[in-house]
């Protein structure tokens, strides 16, 4: 067996994908790059603290240092190639009458108690999030002894998925739908675990409230969940939520634009990669504990950049920032989630939620907290959020999975 392995008894019939950017839309890459221009020096720019909420946003600096490697050094080659020594496959999904293309990258286990486990990225994230987790994991087990079968989809919009219909809305619902039924049609219906951060995080609780096929829920984010119960929160906690306030406050503009102009935002980063690299940029460097490494954000953009992501991905945004805004999912009792949940408290996080308020969520039987970490778990700590994806499956899939 190989970790290619389709399930025998999936109905859906996937093709195998290979990432591949011509050398002309390479080579246009590169010249757009060259020509864009670096704004002026101002005391904003001159005099700013990525990491600290309350400051300027992205420095000049740090910018203009980025764009001399993406011209001169960066190579997207290498970044395919580890995307291909991976087992890549897309396949057609339709919902509400509309053909999707869906992309995902995955490891299927042969071992026979193995657990379905689909891992959902957000936004500024893409499935290239999971592949440090998957190349850990390949190096870690082999087919016969992996101990859950691994799903790395490319939301709708995102990456090598095609985005929804133009001609009329689309929801975080939706996505899950096609989320569903990816996992159903991979023959994972008698049940599978779903775990997300950021928009997936969303997605996720909507599974796990909602899904029969979804047994349990792991979760990074508990966005806007609000509480007056400040009973057993640590003083760790009390530290996160003072986090959390501050990105409320100061941090979270770039949603609301989302959310509200989603046309305007979206044509205006499409005209420059560095302009785009500069708002996606700066979301890596303030939203983790220890900045990525420079090619690593530079990886994220350029996918972004070479898919046309940002405009077609953003439409989530109009649920939850939009005219009028709508409560986070996570404050919706209809989306309490009574099947077994999980979470990972990171203290970089952007809202990191006390284990009491989370609690109130759902069926809480699984917290870590980690005093290392931010918004992009895996990408951050891939060893770490192994440990924990470990521990959670082997905690609730014996008995979750006959539910």
């Amino acid at each position: 067996m190989a970790f290619h392995q389709i399930p025998a008894n999936a109905t859906l019939q996937p093709k195998p994908f290979t990432a591949h950017a011509s050398d002309q839309d390479l080579d246009d890459f590169r010249q757009l790059v060259k020509l864009s221009k670096i704004g002026p020096k101002t005391y904003e720019n001159l005099n700013t603290d990525v990491k600290d909420f309350r400051s300027f946003g992205i420095s000049r600096e740090w910018l203009s240092e980025a764009k001399s490697h993406w011209h001169t050094q960066y190579d997207w080659r290498k970044t395919e190639a580890r995307i291909n020594a991976l087992p890549n496959f897309t396949v057609q999904i339709e919902d509400d009458g509309y053909d999707f293309e869906i992309h995902f990258a995955a490891l299927f286990s042969s071992k026979i108690d193995a657990a379905p486990l689909v891992l959902l990225h957000g936004w500024p994230g893409s499935f290239l999030e999971f592949v440090s987790t998957l190349e850990v994991l390949k190096a870690k087990y082999t087919p016969e002894t992996l101990p859950f079968s691994v799903v790395v989809p490319s939301l709708p919009g995102y990456a090598y998925s095609s985005g929804p219909s133009i001609e009329k809305t689309y929801n975080v619902e939706g996505m899950s739908r096609v989320i569903d039924k990816l996992m159903i049609g991979l023959g994972f219906g008698d049940g599978y675990i779903a775990q997300g951060g950021d928009i997936g995080s969303f997605i996720t609780r909507v599974l796990g409230a909602t899904s029969e096929s979804c047994k349990a829920a792991h979760l990074h984010l508990c966005i806007g969940k609000q509480s007056t119960n400040m009973d057993g929160v640590t003083d760790a906690e009390k530290v996160g939520l003072a986090r959390m306030q501050a990105f409320s406050e100061v941090s979270s503009a770039y949603a609301n634009e989302h959310g509200t102009r989603p046309a305007t935002i979206g044509l205006a980063l499409s005209a420059s990669p560095i302009a785009l690299l500069a708002w996606i940029g700066e979301k890596f460097l303030q939203w983790s504990d220890v900045s990525p490494p420079q090619d690593e954000i530079l990886d994220s953009v350029t996918l972004y950049w070479l898919t046309d992501s940002f405009p077609r991905c953003i439409f989530p945004y109009r649920q939850f920032f939009g005219n009028p805004p709508r409560t986070f999912f996570h404050n919706d009792e209809q989306y309490y989630i009574k099947k077994p949940m999980g979470y990972s408290w990171h203290h970089k996080e952007l809202a990191p939620t006390p284990q009491t308020w989370v609690a109130e969520t759902g069926n809480l039987v699984f917290w870590r907290a980690h005093m290392e970490g931010g918004h992009f778990a895996a990408m951050e700590k891939p060893e770490l959020f192994i440990k924990d994806m470990e521990a959670f499956v082997a905690d609730v899939w014996p008995t979750a999975k006959n539910a």
